[in-house]
């Protein structure tokens, strides 16, 4: 009798003891890839986790990028959109289907930064947000100006020193804010709002100086933009160099191309005001002289043409003489009382002017590097070098003794 063959054992494997193989496998051989391809089916559910499928055109995979990875995209992930991405292939058990786990993502042919500001611009636009007509003027001559820019660049001395030039007795409130990195646009939104709470306030500058489109990217963030446009005070935007563009030069009343012409924009020059003033004074009164004299000859041609009303006529000639003198006169003392009223409110912005303060031979004591201002003399030890900020000019100073 022929005994049996022996066969192998065979080694029999369930549904998820399958999956779980192939998973290991996966995920040990493609922890750490970079892909591209055409998002399409796009999904962002309540969770904010983010579900798409990356193609191209013969295959496609499902991915997913989850809410602590997707807070950190600057610019809006929209079907269409061909992408480069960082990540690692997973299993997702319950379906048995594989996938990429993305952690990083940007555009394919353009910067990040940009392309997320095309996309910001573009909303804002359709919104009316940039429109015309919603666009406040300038006030002429303001009395109070508020300015929010970063205490220790190079803009604020600029805006402070023009103003200070051409009308050195304008009121000015500083709300110091970080004009880059993490969290400036919430600081420089904030500060809007603040500034807002004022009644007195005429206009807003908000900027900095120039530098890279990541340095002014907190001018283009929304919160920045739509606390411009909700902004009561007129807002002038002065950020970067004349060649930056940012999304608040679009939504603001009037947009500047550096700090100092923002300076220049919001307050007239004095002289001129006072020369203007004078010469409109001239066009009145000489105006008012030449209609007086056409209607006084008028008025004497009547009276040759007419037999016998010669005392009636002198009367009114007379009154209309005294008229003349007297509306002359007002007019006179009223350009007078005028040019007073504006001596003495310029005389007390003067007074509440941060470099008329320093002029009377006060002056700020700041640490470097920060540039802190000095309240206390536990805030600095011998030998540190401080800042000290004059009239004119700054000093260096180094401690050589503490008299608590």
């Amino acid at each position: 009798m022929q005994m049996p063959l022996d066969l192998p054992e065979r080694r029999i494997l369930s549904v998820s003891d399958l999956t779980s193989l192939i998973k290991s496998d996966l995920e040990e051989s493609f922890y750490d890839i970079w892909m591209e391809g055409e998002i399409s089916n796009l999904r962002i559910p309540t969770s904010g986790h983010i579900y798409l499928t990356l193609k191209d055109k013969a295959s496609q995979i499902r991915a997913v990028l989850f809410k602590s990875s997707a807070r950190n995209i600057r610019f809006e992930l929209k079907d269409g959109i061909h992408i480069i991405c960082h990540g690692r292939i997973t299993v997702y058990e319950p379906r048995g289907e594989y996938q990429i786990v993305i952690d990083t993502v940007e555009p394919q042919g353009i910067g990040a930064l940009q392309l997320a500001f095309e996309q910001l611009k573009e909303k804002l636009f359709k919104e009316g947000l940039f429109d015309a007509k919603r666009k406040r003027p300038i006030p002429l001559l303001p009395r109070k100006i508020g300015i929010i820019t970063s205490p220790t660049g190079a803009a604020i001395m600029d805006m402070l020193n023009v103003i200070n030039r051409r009308f050195a007795n304008v009121h000015i409130i500083i709300i110091p804010v970080p004009v880059q990195g993490e969290g400036a646009g919430i600081e420089i939104a904030r500060a809007i709002e603040e500034m807002n709470g004022f009644e007195d306030i005429d206009v807003l500058i908000v900027g900095r100086g120039g530098g890279s489109l990541e340095d002014l990217w907190a001018f283009n963030e929304e919160i920045v933009a739509r606390s411009i446009y909700n902004s009561r005070i007129p807002v002038i935007s002065a950020v970067g160099h004349e060649i930056d563009f940012t999304i608040s030069d679009f939504v603001a009343d009037l947009r500047a191309p550096t700090p100092s012409a923002a300076a220049e924009l919001v307050v007239k020059n004095k002289t001129d005001l006072m020369e203007s003033l004078s010469h409109l004074f001239s066009r009145l009164k000489n105006g008012i002289k030449t209609l007086f004299d056409t209607k006084r000859s008028a008025l004497r041609e009547e009276i040759r043409a007419m037999k016998d009303p010669a005392t009636r006529i002198n009367e009114y000639i007379q009154r209309i003489d005294d008229l003349s003198i007297r509306l002359t006169g007002s007019i006179n003392r009223y350009l007078d009382g005028l040019k007073k009223r504006i001596g003495a409110e310029a005389g007390k912005l003067n007074a509440l002017s941060p470099l008329a303060i320093l002029s009377r031979g006060y002056s700020i004591a700041m640490k470097p590097p920060d540039m802190k201002i000095i309240k206390d003399v536990k805030e600095v030890q011998k030998g540190d070098e401080i800042n000290i900020r004059l009239y004119k000019g700054n000093l260096i100073c180094v401690i050589s003794k503490r008299n608590p």
